[in-house]
């Protein structure tokens, strides 16, 4: 994927400065896909050059350099091709579980601090994550396709971080009991 898709669809839902679609951004698209504001600006810039955005200077902008952008009908049907294309599933490549089977080669190397480190950062996430599920994915909320598309999304964050924590825990026990 790239970022000027994740951009396009961010505009699609809703028009916005490169300020306010970079805020955005952090707290929808960026909990899967990151990137940062420059990265996102300079992607604005792209994407108007290829016309598939444009931008213009809202009347309140005052003395600012504020620039709004929205989906030209070239972004969409950019965003509906890539759509279409095969996508592959992630593939895993973390530093730790290398460090693990270091561990594993050469005996207890004390992981064990870096581990709890790390539930403790997928806990974190995962209380975001359930604060975001009850403040916005409600019953009554859910009441469109989109909102239920957004709360799978959602959903899928949530079980990644159980499913680390769980497998932190398990880990943790074999490390403390060698």
């Amino acid at each position: 994927m790239s970022l000027a898709h994740a951009v396009l669809t961010s505009l699609i839902e809703k028009s916005s400065s490169g300020y306010d679609l970079a805020r955005r951004f952090d707290k929808s698209i960026g909990y899967f896909w990151h990137a940062s504001h420059q990265q996102i600006y300079r992607e604005l810039g792209r994407m108007e050059a290829a016309g598939w955005i444009e931008s213009s200077v809202p009347a309140d902008a005052g003395k600012t350099r504020k620039r709004e952008y929205r989906v030209l009908p070239a972004g969409r049907k950019e965003l509906k091709r890539w759509v279409g294309e095969a996508s592959t599933p992630m593939d895993l490549r973390d530093e730790f579980m290398v460090k693990l089977r270091a561990d594993a080669a050469l005996g207890g190397l004390g992981l064990q601090a870096e581990l709890r480190r790390r539930i403790g950062l997928h806990m974190e996430r995962l209380q975001q994550y359930r604060e975001i599920e009850a403040r916005d994915f409600t019953p009554q909320r859910l009441t469109t396709r989109a909102s239920r598309i957004h709360h799978m999304i959602l959903k899928k964050g949530i079980l990644y971080e159980e499913g680390s924590i769980a497998w932190g825990v398990d880990m943790l026990a074999v490390l403390e009991n060698t």
